[in-house]
């Protein structure tokens, strides 16, 4: 089959084929890394991984009339507004994009063995190809497809436009996940997606609402994930309610319904806060050494310490990252404590006879509580009023979701930006999705592309005014788009 286009009718290929990426994940080798790498997985003491996030949002920047500025990356608005704030870092953010494509070739070509995990969510992939910054793909490609150096890097799926998977309708956020491989598979090509095992949410957040945690599970199962990246506050042990013991394990994510229904998926769990001064001085690495093998399934297996951060945001990681890189990068090859990203590690693990079953269970947080007055498969209308009953009784109690910073509501104080966006939403179900309107419809990937866009979390991270302007904006125009197209 030929590749997928980039590009259709000027917008990033987000849909319309999903017959041929269904197959490309349906076909793909049971195993990716393990046959190409030779890590004596019997013998290491531990491992450690690290993971970089990399994202832009899209804004209405373009032009002065927020109803009427071209939707520009935020990237470039930086670079042409450099007197603004921080917009001085738009070229190291450049710089950061594509380094790990010069860095990696040139430690393999030193005989050593780096690894690291990338995660770009769509919005900044687009971004970057309209600013025709092409030459951040043309050394990612290299790394991502050449057998040379491919086994060094892997990709995780992320949902396209950064959309908190608690606040996003259950509908839209599959739309996300969809979109990304759609798109990735577009850029780096079929076989590349075939190799992307492992998914990264935006800002770390899992939702605990039973309902919405089953559906977001169901979703990167069905979309061919087999690991989720967790961030170590957002679950707790279904016995007594405690944070996971075993952090640098792989645990099982159980979620149920109110329906009965359960799903599970290997979770691994990025322990402390978001901090980019872990990754930037590469502290897996030094925490990994300080730890021996642990037991597993009646076996003794080397722990995984894994980290995940902003790969261009703070001095830390523009400055101190590349220099910390390449030290561990040189230091752990042929060490008791290696380098390894996490779909290899699950590979080497499984080929060492542990199973699925043997991972510690965990499940998200405050769902304890629920369980222990509402039997599963009692219905939506009986959760509903436990999770009321349990809202009145502890103030400290929610249905949110749990993120990498427990300070922060992706609810609270931002009705002005979910209002529109809910409305964008019911909209595309309606008009869209209700009739059956065929993914590869130009007016289909119009409205979807303005929806995802208005879904990106920034809006509601960085409080009122302008960025909760710009998603109010973008909400209209996907509304106007839906209301007029179809």
């Amino acid at each position: 089959m030929a590749e997928l286009a980039e590009y259709v009718d000027d917008l990033p290929n987000i849909c319309g084929q999903e017959a041929e990426i269904e197959a490309t994940l349906q076909n793909r080798s049971p195993t990716v890394y393990a046959h190409e790498t030779h890590i004596p997985f019997d013998r290491i003491n531990s491992a450690c991984a690290i993971a970089l996030h990399m994202h832009q949002p899209l804004i209405p920047g373009g032009g002065w009339d927020l109803r009427t500025a071209a939707i520009i990356s935020n990237l470039q608005y930086m670079m042409e507004n450099q007197g603004i704030g921080d917009n001085h870092n738009a070229g190291g953010f450049h710089w950061c994009y594509k380094r790990i494509g010069e860095f990696v070739p040139q430690l393999i070509h030193e005989g050593k063995q780096p690894r690291v995990m990338l995660e770009y969510s769509g919005t900044l992939f687009h971004g970057l190809r309209k600013m025709g910054l092409h030459d951040v793909f043309d050394v990612l490609k290299n790394v991502t497809c050449n057998p040379q150096y491919r086994h060094a890097v892997e990709w995780l799926g992320a949902p396209w436009g950064h959309a908190v998977a608690p606040s996003t309708p259950a509908q839209d956020f599959r739309l996300h996940v969809m979109a990304w491989q759609h798109h990735f598979a577009a850029i780096f090509g079929k076989e590349a997606l075939s190799r992307v095992r492992g998914f990264s949410p935006s800002e770390m957040a899992l939702p605990n609402h039973p309902d919405v945690a089953y559906e977001y599970i169901k979703t990167l199962r069905d979309c061919g994930y087999a690991w989720v990246l967790i961030q170590e506050h957002t679950v707790e042990q279904p016995d007594n309610g405690h944070g996971p013991e075993k952090k640098h394990l792989p645990h099982r994510l159980v979620c149920k319904n109110s329906k009965g229904e359960s799903i599970d998926i290997i979770a691994i769990i990025k322990t402390q806060g978001s901090d980019t001064k872990l990754v930037a001085q590469m502290q897996p690495y030094y925490e990994a050494k300080s730890l021996s093998r642990w037991e597993l399934g009646g076996k003794t297996v080397p722990p995984l310490v894994t980290q995940i951060a902003d790969g261009e945001n703070g001095g830390v990681m523009m400055n101190e990252f590349p220099g910390k890189f390449f030290d561990v990068s040189r230091e752990s090859t042929g060490s008791d404590t290696p380098m390894m990203n996490v779909t290899e590690y699950l590979e080497y693990l499984f080929q060492s006879g542990i199973k699925g079953g043997d991972f510690p269970v965990v499940q998200p947080i405050h769902q304890k509580a629920i369980w222990a007055r509402f039997k599963a498969g009692d219905g939506p209308e009986k959760l509903a009023k436990v999770i009321e009953e349990l809202r009145k009784e502890d103030h400290r109690f929610h249905m949110e979701g749990g993120s990498w910073t427990n300070d922060i509501s992706w609810v609270k104080g931002y009705e002005n930006v979910l209002g529109p966006m809910e409305e964008a939403s019911s909209l595309f179900h309606e008009k869209v999705l209700k009739p059956g309107i065929p993914p590869s419809d130009p007016r289909y990937r119009n409205a979807l592309f303005h929806l995802m866009t208005a879904q990106t979390s920034c809006y509601r991270y960085w409080g009122q005014g302008q960025w909760t302007d710009y998603g109010r904006e973008i909400c209209r125009r996907a509304v106007d788009i839906l209301q007029h197209d179809f």
